[in-house]
């Protein structure tokens, strides 16, 4: 199932680290971008090669992707790639995925926080002169994979061989083969009322056993809850998948805690078609549970170029 291709793909299908620092950019008006961009591309390249020697064993990884109007601006091949459009709100009964600004989104994965600070410092430097910085979330591994809500996040990523074939672009789309589509969600959850649950109202609302991560069978497992709605399946009943690499983040003192939802995949129809089954319902209206305690901040959709074109673009920089 593995894709061939020659071209050298970002780390997108790197497994969750330690930390994180996602970050949005948006370009200022009448900023010079495009020599700002082909240094960033030089960078990235340069902080995941310096990184992968300096720390050897500390799985570090920078993906910088771009979104729509950005990739307009900069003048980079069109026709773009076949999915990269701005994200367009999904209403619901009750719930919105909402759409929000975006030109450049980074993220920064480390074994330790001193060296995603470094990264984002790096980034910044060259950055905030022409863009604003928009958001920046600091996540972190939360006790053994799970999210702030106490269950385990990302149980149905594929793993092995399959992560390369679900996130990265193949033969559809020739020209940009071995990219990846990459949506973001920064979500609040409210606690209070999350914690008034019992844990088998917590369970019923993921479809899961808190202790275990096992998922419930079909006959006990209601047909609202988080696992039943999030799969998504081709015209053939085949699964399709994308590659979470969620984080939980949050400022106690603030009573703020959250996840910051992050999906790599080959086309960014799968990642709509499961937040449509989410926000709209299956039948409409039968919306997943989880959402009256997690509310959509943003949501931005981007593209990641292959490092062979970052590589192109930093050569004519220089």
């Amino acid at each position: 199932m593995e894709r061939e291709t020659a071209q050298e793909s970002q780390n997108v299908t790197d497994y969750p680290n330690n930390n994180t620092i996602f970050s949005v950019w948006k370009f200022k008006d009448g900023a010079a971008v495009r020599p700002v961009f082909e240094r960033l591309c030089g960078l990235v390249d340069n902080l995941n090669h310096s990184f992968t020697i300096r720390v050897a064993d500390g799985r570090t990884s920078c993906v910088m992707g771009v979104g729509h109007d950005a990739w307009i601006k900069l003048g980079l091949p069109t026709p773009p790639p076949k999915e990269l459009k701005n994200f367009e709100p999904i209403s619901g009964s009750r719930h919105t995925a909402v759409a929000t600004p975006g030109d450049l989104h980074f993220h920064l994965r480390a074994v330790n926080m001193a060296i995603c600070f470094d990264m984002a410092a790096c980034i910044a430097a060259i950055l905030s002169p022409a863009a604003d910085c928009l958001e920046e979330v600091h996540g972190f591994r939360y006790w053994d994979g799970r999210s702030i809500l106490g269950f385990v996040d990302g149980t149905e990523n594929p793993i092995g061989r399959e992560r390369r074939f679900f996130a990265e672009v193949g033969d559809e789309d020739p020209v940009y083969k071995g990219g990846s589509y990459l949506f973001v969600q920064k979500y609040l959850h409210d606690m209070k009322s999350w914690e008034a649950l019992t844990t088998e109202e917590q369970e019923k609302v993921f479809g899961r056993y808190k202790m275990s991560d096992i998922e419930m069978t079909d006959d006990v497992k209601p047909d609202n809850s988080h696992s039943a709605l999030a799969g998504v399946e081709d015209e053939n009943g085949n699964d399709l998948k994308i590659v979470r690499d969620n984080m939980p983040f949050g400022h106690p003192s603030r009573g703020e805690a959250g996840t910051y939802f992050i999906s790599y995949a080959n086309t960014f129809s799968t990642t709509r078609k499961m937040l449509e089954r989410m926000f709209i319902g299956v039948p409409q209206g039968n919306y997943d549970r989880i959402l009256d305690f997690s509310t959509a901040q943003t949501g931005t959709l981007f593209f990641v170029p292959t490092m062979n074109m970052l590589k192109q673009y930093s050569e004519e920089s220089g």
